[in-house]
């Protein structure tokens, strides 16, 4: 009788702990863009109703190009509004409210300048399919939520410069 022994490769055993970390952080990737869709949503969620309370007309929303996308389009008093929402999501009340005092991590501060010029081509876009020639102007919305709680502070900020 021949009996064939398997033998311990700790080469085969390093490359399945490395492929299983690789896979465990690409699913946690995963798991993180959609947390920040999500979080995304309900802060555009939210804007649109503040909006909406504070007399705008809601054209549209996530108006999407190659270039650039635009998350909310609203109109008031003949003018169109191209609101880019940013949104942080907080545990508690508590976090958000040290976040606050200590002017940590303000959402308003990743529109950025490159984030600018792709929202402004993305308006170039629904300006010219829109055939629209109103005057217009560019506002952030910086929301803050802690989900849990069911809390959320929102800070308008009109017309953002280019």
């Amino acid at each position: 009788m021949v009996y064939h022994v398997k033998r311990f490769n700790p080469l085969f055993h390093v490359k399945s702990i490395i492929v299983d970390s690789i896979m465990q952080i690409v699913k946690e990737k995963l798991t993180n863009k959609d947390k920040n869709k999500e979080t995304g949503k309900i802060g555009e969620d939210i804007t649109e109703n503040y909006l909406r309370k504070k007399g705008f007309a809601i054209l549209g929303r996530n108006y999407l190009k190659k270039w650039g996308e635009i998350d909310i389009v609203a109109r008031k008093t003949g003018k169109i509004h191209f609101v880019e929402v940013k949104t942080v999501s907080y545990e508690t009340k508590m976090e958000l409210g040290q976040a606050v005092a200590r002017r940590t991590w303000r959402p308003e501060e990743n529109v950025h300048a490159s984030k600018l010029k792709k929202l402004n081509r993305a308006i170039e876009s629904w300006l010219m399919e829109n055939r629209c020639d109103l005057d217009w102007q560019i506002d952030v919305v910086a929301v803050r939520i802690v989900p849990r709680e069911k809390y959320a502070t929102a800070k308008y900020i009109p017309n953002v410069i280019l």
